[in-house]
């Protein structure tokens, strides 16, 4: 790789479950600041419709612990996902694209959450949250799954589980051992063009 490791992605946890202390952490994190987003734009979302996703009445705090829950969990499987072989080649990567050969890990880290929030807003409220309500039998509840405030709130969500990611794990010795699941732009072959 032709990049030097020097950005925060080296001042973290090291260790064999750094992953899940990254992940969790980024992930309790992100959904406070989704759940702010949701509050500011709508209670009723974290105190009525969390709860009611399990057929449960508003009671208290119950949203809110369900939200940081779902954030704790999405995160850590964020964790799970980006520090195994295949992914982490490809997010650290020696590419030709001018923008991304210019960005250390942590920098891809963090577009690797963002990427991660995008596809958790698309699975989570969209589709498994319309067949959950449909299929399932059970009453709507009233979450905007394709609502603005949604696609921005896990948009957020994965942008601050990257960054905190890359700013709590040591990805060190794993980004210097991984190898890329295709041919980098440096190991291809220079071709001559011929007359």
């Amino acid at each position: 790789m032709s990049y030097q490791i020097d950005d925060p992605t080296t001042f973290g946890i090291g260790g064999y479950a750094n992953w899940l202390v990254g992940g969790a952490v980024g992930g309790a994190i992100g959904s406070l600041l989704f759940g702010a987003i949701l509050w500011v734009m709508d209670p009723s979302i974290i105190t009525d419709a969390i709860p009611a996703i399990y057929g449960l009445e508003p009671i208290g705090t119950a949203g809110w612990l369900f939200h940081l829950a779902h954030g704790l969990v999405i995160g850590a499987v964020f964790g799970l996902l980006v520090t195994r072989g295949p992914i982490l080649g490809t997010i650290t990567a020696d590419v030709e694209t001018g923008f991304l050969s210019a960005m250390g890990p942590g920098l891809r880290l963090t577009l690797a959450g963002v990427v991660y929030g995008l596809a958790i807003w698309a699975f989570l409220p969209v589709i498994a949250l319309t067949l959950w309500t449909t299929i399932g039998g059970a009453a709507d509840p009233g979450f905007p799954g394709l609502a603005l405030e949604s696609l921005t709130g896990h948009l957020l969500y994965g942008l601050l589980l990257g960054a905190l990611f890359a700013l709590i794990t040591d990805m060190t010795s794993e980004i210097e051992t991984v190898d890329a699941p295709f041919r980098e732009a440096d190991d291809s072959p220079r071709t001559e063009s011929r007359r």
